[in-house]
């Protein structure tokens, strides 16, 4: 198992829990209104009448043979907002109960 943890713009958000079931993955953990700035060259998403978007954050436990497939299409939402910014990471998964 792999921990998926996905950082999004609250516009992607309705997408992207939608389409989670689409590729079989079921449970999930969400965040709303998580804030930050990306790495390089990320618009912050702060909440303020500066910098009004807002972040959402997703974590999944996703079977091993499903985590490719995720992240392409992470990738490929990504992709056609770029501006909005989109991160995913993965973790392994020692033990569950």
């Amino acid at each position: 198992m792999k921990a998926v943890m996905i950082l999004l713009d609250q516009a992607h958000y309705d997408l992207i829990v939608d389409n989670l079931s689409r590729l079989n993955i079921r449970g999930f953990t969400s965040w709303k209104e998580v804030y930050g700035r990306g790495s390089s060259d990320g618009i912050p998403h702060y909440g303020s009448h500066a910098w009004p978007s807002v972040n959402n954050a997703i974590l999944t436990m996703v079977e091993d043979d499903k985590v490719a497939v995720l992240l392409k299409y992470l990738k490929e939402q990504d992709e056609d907002a770029a501006n909005l910014g989109l991160r995913a990471f993965v973790w392994n998964v020692e033990d569950m109960i």
